[in-house]
């Protein structure tokens, strides 16, 4: 059962960007914290980044600091994943999930978050 709709994948060439989107009509992602995942091919899913909608704290893995911003807009019940500079290591699904609000430092693990989305192909072409 799916209960985020992540959006707004695509193809790019390296150093392009997108914007990816992710929803829901079920609850107020305000009250949770939002992460984004990727997974490439063969690879474990791995963590991406995550915003708490109370307190606005967010988290980044080091290989996209910099470069990704996580952001939130409560009249929209909307989180957003701005990637800028793309690198074709960025290549994956990318899949939006939420979960309770997590403390500060805490890194993006799959076991904190408890809905899902069904993620949405990036493609970064060298």
């Amino acid at each position: 059962d799916v209960q985020l709709q992540a959006s707004g994948g695509g193809l790019v060439q390296a150093g392009g960007s997108l914007r990816l989107s992710c929803t829901t009509s079920r609850f107020t992602l305000d009250d949770y914290a939002v992460g984004w995942f990727r997974q490439a091919p063969g690879k474990e899913r791995e963590g991406v980044s995550y915003i708490n909608g109370r307190d606005g704290a967010t988290w980044y893995v080091d290989s996209v600091k910099g470069r990704f911003t996580i952001s939130s807009d409560n009249a929209k019940n909307t989180a957003y994943l701005r990637m800028n500079g793309l690198k074709p290591e960025d290549t994956a699904v990318y899949y939006c999930a939420a979960g309770p609000p997590l403390l500060f430092g805490t890194s993006c693990q799959e076991a904190e978050f408890d809905y899902w989305g069904q993620g949405t192909q990036v493609t970064v072409s060298s």
